[in-house]
Order: structure tokens, then sequence, then C-alpha cells
């Protein structure tokens, strides 16, 4: 009996052997190995089906769900529209024989020939594009251009803005080759600028043979460069995806790294040269002529055969391929001896470690340690007009907008220093494919008010976590799968007799300590005493929806992390309870004027029904939520709803900026204040006169200075309120 082997999920399909560039730092045509000169140019038909045949095949065998597909080259587009259209239908094709098999298509180009007849093509047949490009126009003219020497920057611009503004989904993301003589926060921000939703850092390929450009007494030039980019990065809120740290950071959480050039996790990658050859790696042409081949192609040989060659093999192996150095590494769970390519030396092969091994260790020591200690607040800028607006009370949407995305910068932050203490890989891998899959859909699932609130809890516990808060990892995870359209099982903890789905509702299970989770698609299944139960079982509890005044949100009286506002909250309601709930809470919003309206459509989304309660109340850590008691008029309800919504504005300005000095008195002064001003037209004597003194005692203190511009513009906005009320009195 042979040994089971690790299958191939990820497929490198070589469509084409040429290219139309001439940049030097390319791996195919400017290293050691040469046998680009004896293939075809381009695939042909023939082959390209049976290559969508094997992939099948080898995906039914190991009955795989999903594949990862990618035409490369060369330069794949030059295999032209008609011939990249064809392999895209032999590949669905080939797909649709094997049960519930996901096929994911990508087209990685340098971009010159890209253009919208290719667009609407790769939009007709699911293939998502990767353009290479190294940053601004120096940097990518370093090494980027036609064997005439001409820039190929404004091709590939074109390119990414086509994509950027007029095919968003098919945008995938940009690679790009480092080089320490080029400016990294330059190339950074030239990334940043053209918003691409993940980018891949690529290090030269070099070895110890041929060793990387490396400035005398430098020997960590290559992760000085990255640390540059990555803590602009992290300043900036993370922005998009960025591969290698996403990969470092994941794996020292106790996640799989994202990349083959990081971490232990087995290779699953092969390539399919354009004459239907397996070989290993692209990389591996840098270390001698004939590195990757295996021998074996598909009109012959399965890929199972190719899984079991010594190449791929070696590969597999985990720490026992590396060399001793590396195995005694503190960081070898996170390095993994880097790309296999860069171990090479002759007389010893591959046992190495990388040739960037101090770079590697200098990177990711830097990043771990970074992560480890509290993330430092995200760099969001906040104009002073907006500042100004928001003291006023009266803020617009605009002006809200503001506050959104450093709050969704804190829920992404509360989610990581999360998982740092919840040792589940498995959920946690889970959302790293649902962000990969739709990142706007799992930033939206992470500032879900609950969700962030549960994070915060889990952040703050450290070591002292409750197992059950650990647990609730597992649901978040589900719901990124429902709302990604992932295909996954996963058992979620149950709370008391339900199983709860953060935004989505609860099933009831019982005595069931768990439960097993189906998502398939876009929806989901529970499994209940050996029954798969769905959204149409009696025993599921949906989040309500609250339609009015052009505002959906959400009547949340099921989460279990609802309890974060203070007062005790009601337990689920009635069908007629909730209708009556409802109802008078369409009114308070439809009684509100259309600006009120239009800021709450920024930043409101969850409604909890609060128990034995007058007041509402908000919660720092639950950022676009209120709780408002039951059975109140139309009229409270509006005031209330009012109020309580600039209390959380203020909270989200004070996240963002020290309006008092860190005092926590003066922040319960300046809340309660900002609360009042906000409803100022129907405030009792008494009210105002709070008002009134607490504005005083505010502007009486030492105040730092955007707390002092607040507090100016607070107090005249009060006093010009309350002359505005004192008018129409008289």
């Amino acid at each position: 009996m042979q040994p089971p082997i690790a299958p191939f999920r990820q497929f490198v399909v070589k469509v084409a052997s040429r290219c139309d560039l001439a940049c030097d730092h390319c791996y195919v045509y400017e290293h050691a190995d040469t046998s680009w000169r004896g293939r075809p140019v381009v695939m042909s038909d023939e082959t390209a089906i049976r290559v969508a045949n094997r992939i099948a095949e080898h995906a039914d065998e190991h009955r795989l769900e999903a594949v990862h597909v990618v035409f490369h080259g060369g330069e794949p587009l030059l295999a032209g529209i008609g011939r990249l259209r064809r392999f895209a239908r032999a590949l669905r094709r080939a797909a649709e024989s094997v049960c519930d098999l996901d096929l994911d298509l990508h087209i990685h180009t340098n971009g010159v020939l890209l253009s919208r007849a290719f667009c609407d093509m790769f939009t007709d047949e699911g293939v998502r594009v990767g353009v290479s490009i190294d940053g601004d126009r120096p940097a990518n003219d370093l090494h980027r251009r036609y064997a005439n020497g001409r820039s190929s920057y404004d091709q590939a611009i074109r390119a990414v803005t086509l994509l950027r503004d007029d095919y968003p989904h098919l945008y995938a993301g940009l690679l790009c080759t480092v080089d320490i003589r080029n400016d990294p926060v330059a190339v950074y921000e030239a990334l940043v600028e053209l918003r691409p939703p993940r980018v891949d850092f690529l290090l030269p390929h070099a070895n110890w043979d041929h060793p990387p450009l490396r400035p005398a007494g430098r020997d960590t030039a290559y992760a000085e460069w990255l640390i540059t980019v990555h803590d602009r990065w992290r300043a900036d809120g993370r922005p998009m995806q960025v591969r290698m740290f996403d990969s470092i950071i994941l794996s020292a959480l106790g996640g799989e790294s994202q990349s083959e050039s990081l971490g232990t996790r087995p290779s699953d990658l092969v390539v399919v040269e354009t004459d239907g050859t397996y070989e290993q790696a692209d990389s591996l042409k840098t270390a001698y002529d004939g590195a990757p081949a295996t021998g074996l192609d598909a009109s012959r040989h399965s890929l199972s055969e190719a899984a079991r060659h010594p190449g791929f093999a070696a590969r597999q192996s985990g720490l026992a391929s590396l060399a001793e150095a590396c195995r005694r590494c503190p960081l070898v769970t996170s390095c993994g001896g880097g790309l296999y390519a860069h171990r090479h030396r002759t007389g010893s092969g591959f046992a190495n470690p990388s040739v960037y091994c101090a770079d590697l260790f200098r990177l990711i020591s830097h990043l771990t340690a970074s992560e480890r200690r509290s993330p430092a607040a995200p760099v969001h800028e906040l104009p002073v007009a907006t500042l100004d607006a928001l003291a006023s009370g009266r803020p617009t949407a605009a002006d809200i907008a503001h506050l959104s995305a450093p709050q969704l910068s804190r829920a992404r932050q509360a989610m990581r220093r999360a998982a740092a203490v919840i040792a589940d890989r498995r959920s946690w891998s889970i959302l790293v494919d649902a962000e990969r899959t739709d990142r706007a859909a799992v930033d939206d699932l992470l500032s879900h008010p609950y969700v962030h609130a549960w994070a915060d809890r889990c952040a703050a516990a450290g070591p002292a976590l409750d197992p059950a808060d650990a647990g609730h990892l597992a649901a978040v995870a589900a719901v990124a799968a429902v709302r990604t359209g992932l295909a996954v099982k996963v058992a979620v903890p149950a709370a008391g007799t339900f199983v709860h789905l953060p935004g989505l509702g609860r099933m009831r299970t019982g005595g069931q300590e768990h439960a097993e989770v189906e998502v398939h698609d876009g929806s989901f299944a529970v499994r209940v005493d050996g029954r798969w139960l769905s959204e149409d079982s009696p025993l599921w509890e949906p989040v309500r929806l609250i339609e009015a005044a052009g505002l959906r949100l959400l009547l949340d009286d099921v989460d279990p992390y609802r309890d974060c506002h203070g007062p005790a909250v009601e337990d689920r309601l009635t069908d007629e309870a909730a209708a009556v709930w409802s109802e008078a809470t369409g009114a308070a919003l439809a009684s509100l004027p259309g600006d009120r309206r239009a800021a709450m459509r920024t930043a409101l989304r969850v409604l909890t029904p609060l128990a034995d309660a007058t007041a509402g109340a908000s919660s720092r850590a639950a950022y676009g939520a209120l709780a408002l008691p039951l059975g109140t008029d139309p009229g409270t309800a509006a005031r209330l709803l009012v109020e309580h919504f600039h209390r959380a504005q203020l909270g989200a300005l004070l996240d963002l900026l020290d309006l008092t000095g860190g005092d926590a008195d003066r922040e319960r002064l300046l809340t309660d204040a900002y609360g009042l001003l906000s409803v100022a037209d129907s405030l009792t004597q008494a009210e105002q006169d709070r008002l009134t003194s607490a504005i005083g005692r505010i502007a009486d203190a030492a105040l730092p200075a955007p707390g002092r511009r607040f507090a100016a513009r607070l107090a005249g906005a009060a006093a010009d309120r309350t002359a505005q009320v004192a008018s129409g009195r008289r």
C-alpha cells in the first residue's frame, strides 16, 4: 500500500511561455533554468482539456472542496481572449463533474495587454485578475521594462485603474517585488493609492550561490525595508491585506500561514507548463537549470503520481525537511525556513537556512512583538470642521462617517487581540479565508456592535478568558462563512440552550453542549439531536428587522453579548411585543428631522430592548447599537434615540481624540452635557440647569488643545440653543 499523499490544491497553469516585457529580475527568463526555450509558446486546447480533466480527477480522488487555479506565464494574456475563454470553460466543465467542487480561477499579468475586452471575458468566465507592479514610477522602472528599455509603468497603471474603477469584482490584488534601493514609503503610498484588496511583497529570488543585493554592513536591509512598510501600514489601520504580514501575524497566533514562502504548512502547489509537464514551484528555476522538473506530464501521469515525486515530498514533511539550525530557531513556525528556493547552495542542496535568514528573523520578531503589544491607535484624520460640527450637537452624516472608519479599525484590532488568547486555529482560519473571499463582508461582521463587544471582552480577559467566550469565535467564523459564501462545517458551543449566530439569530438546542453548523452558498443548517435544522425550523429565533423612515435596523434581543450597555436587557420578545416595540420605534424615527435620520443611517445598525428601564443606553464597546426601554411612547423614544445616539458619537470621538486629558470624571461630564445638548429643545428646567453646570465645569478644567476647542464650541452651541428655546417660549 502506498503512503498517503498531501493533495495539490493550487494549480499554476502556464498558458503562455513567453513575455512582452524583459524584467531583469524575472525568475523565468533571467535565472539558471532555460527550459522555457523548448516549450510551446502557448498551451494548446488539447493540453488544456487534458490538464482540466487531471485537476478534476485529482479533486475527486481526494474529495477536495475547492481548488485554486492561476493562469500564468510568461505573460498569460499573450494566449489571447479566445484561448483563455476556452481554457476557463474547460476547467469549469471538468469541475462540474466533481460533486460540490468550488473552482477559484485567477490570472496574474503584468497588465500591458489588459483591456475591456479581456475584462468582459473574465467577467463572463469568473476569472479574477492580479497585476504585478513594483510601486511608483521610479520603483517600477527599475526592473519592469520592455526589451528596448521603455517603461511599462503607464500601461500597468492603466490596467490597475481599469480594474479598480470599472471592474472591481475582478480586482484580486497586486504583486510587488522588493528592491531595497527603492523608497519603501513611496512604494507603499503608490500601492495604497491603487486601492488593492491585497498586496503580495516578494523578496527578490536569490540563494547562497547568488546572494541578493545587500549594502555593506546591512545584514537585515530587506527586513528594515519591510518593517518601514509594515509600521506605516499598521498605523494606517491596515488599509488592505498584505499577505506576508498577515501570514506572519496569523502563524504567530497559532494559525496557518497563507503563503508558501513562510510557515511550515506542507506545500500544495504544482505548476503545469504549456506542454502539460508537471513542475515544482517556479521559484526553483533560480537554483539551477532543470531544478523544478519532475519528468511527469498530464498526458501520461495523474496529479497524484506527481504528488509522490521526491521533490514535492521534500516540501510536505514540515519541520523534518528543514536544516538543523532552522529546527532549533524559536521562530520556525512563522518562518518555516523561508521560501524553499532561497535555501539552495551547491553541495548541500536545499538543506540550508534561507539566504534571507537574518532578514526573516528581524522581520518576524518585529511584527510579532508589535502584535503582542496593545496595538497602537491607527492614524485617522479628523477635519477641524468635523470636530466643530460634532461640538455643535448637529453633525451631518458626512461628519459621522469620519468616526466610523476608526471604529472599524478598533473592531479589527479587538478581533486580533481576541484571537491571540483563543486557541482555535480552525475558526481563525475560516475567518482568514472569508476575509480573502470578501473583505467588506467580514469587515461588516467585525463591526457588528456585539461582535466587537465580545472581542473586547476576550482581549481584556487575557489568560483568564471564560471558555464560553472563547467558544464564541466558532460562531463568528460560521457567520463569516455565511456572509462570504464559503462551504464549511464548524462545531459551535451552545450558550445555555441555544447556539447563537451573531447578527442572524439563535437555534434552540436543548441540552447539547455543541452543535455542528454547516454553511454552504450563504445558507446554514444546525445539527440538533441528529437532525439538520435550517432557518425554517420553529426552533430558530431570528434577529428581527425594523425598517422605518429609510433606516434598516436589527432588533437584537438574542445576542449573548448585548448585555454590555449597563441596564438589564430584555430577553426574547414575543412576536406581538416585538411588533408593538418596532411600531413605536418606527414612529419615533419617522418623527425626526431628515438630517437626524441621515446621520443615524451612517452609524446606527442595532437596537436592543431594555427590561424595567426608563432611560436609554449605549456602550463604547458596541458602537452602532443603542438600548431602549420597552413601553415608551414615540415622542419619548425619539428623544432617547437622539440623545443616546449622540452620546455614542462622543464616545467614538473620545476613542479618536483625547479631549479630557484622560480624566474619567471629565469624560462622564462631557458625555452627559453632549447628550443633553442634542435634545436641548425638549429639556426640563432641571435638565437645562444640569447642562449649564456641566459646561461650566468643563470650561474651567485644564484640557488638551482639542478638548479646549471642543468645549468652547460646545458652550457656544449650548448658549445659542438655550436662547432659541427661551425665545420660542416667550
